[in-house]
Parts: C-alpha cells; structure tokens; sequence
C-alpha cells in the first residue's frame, strides 16, 4: 500500500466547486464512473443530515476536518485522478457569509492543501429545493464569490455551464489535459 504522500504525488485531485444546486454531486458521481475512480462527496451533507439542531459556526470546524480526512481515505484507492465533490473553500465562504469570519484552522487547511483543478460549476441549471440549501435567491452573489476564491488559489480554473452533458464533455476535456500533464 502506498503512503499518503506518494499518493499525493501520483493522484491529480479534481474540485467540483461553486454555489449551492449547481450540479455538482451529480457530475462528480459522473466522473468518478467515468475515470473508475473514488469520489469524496460532501462530508456537510451527512453530517447536517444527522445534526438535529440548527448548524453552528463550531460545526462548520469539523465539517472541515470530516472533509479532509475522507478526502485523504480516498486518495490511497484513487486511480489517477480523485474527484472532490467540494473543498473547505466552500466552507469559507459559507462561514463569512454567515459569521461575518472564518475560523483560521479551516483557513491554514486551505492554504495547505493542494489541487490540481477546479471545476467551477455555475448557476445555469434550475434551482431544485432540498432542506440544507439556504439561498436560492443569492446565486449570483455567491457563484461571483466562488470565482473569486478559486480564482485566487493559481489553480486552473474551468467554468462548467450548459447542459449536463455539455458539462459532462467540458468536465472531462479538463481533466483529460491535467492527466497528459
């Protein structure tokens, strides 16, 4: 079995990003059959799931730290390329939006942890209602938010809009350049 770093070095890590109801999870789940590969899904999403109380600015911590250490489980069973549905930039956006800061372990993680692609999803696809999404009012807002901070990380960046199988084709033309080097 390969250790954590060599994993690390052997693995292209792909972020699908962007705001809420975006498609995400559903191209993710796509590209991990595509690449028969694992994929990380959305540790909030359990987590909220089994919460039974309003999510505080504490809980956003160890969402993050869940986040992070499925992400790296996976990586050791990871063929190629890793898919991540989402990234604890997700996480920061969320907790200034809603708590006006963001704790600075979720700050130093991002800062520290590395991919090699983000698959910004965008807000062309309808809103589809589900108790955890809380703005679907504020999309536009919160997809300018996402560009900017995936923008900042230095990592290539790629817009995935249109239909889902334009977004299928776009998703997997980028991967496949990261892949060839």
């Amino acid at each position: 079995m390969r250790s954590l770093q060599e994993a690390t070095k052997m693995v292209r890590k792909v972020c699908v990003i962007g705001p809420e109801c975006t498609g995400k999870t559903d191209l993710s789940q796509f590209l991990a059959q595509h690449y028969k590969t694992p994929w990380v899904e959305e540790y909030a999403r359990a987590y909220l799931n089994k919460l039974g109380r309003p999510y505080t600015q504490y809980d956003l911590l160890k969402i993050a730290h869940g986040q992070l250490r499925m992400e790296d489980e996976w990586l050791y069973d990871a063929q190629q390329v890793l898919i991540c549905d989402t990234n604890l930039i997700v996480i920061k956006i969320w907790s200034e939006h809603k708590y006006g800061n963001c704790d600075p372990d979720i700050l130093q993680k991002i800062a520290e942890r590395k991919y090699d692609l983000y698959l910004l999803t965008n807000i062309d696809i309808p809103w589809a209602e589900d108790p955890q999404r809380e703005h679907p009012d504020k999309r536009e807002y919160f997809w300018n938010l996402f560009k900017d901070e995936v923008t900042k990380t230095g990592v290539p960046v790629v817009e995935i809009s249109g239909d889902r199988e334009a977004r299928r084709k776009k998703a997997v033309d980028a991967i496949e350049k990261i892949i060839a080097g």
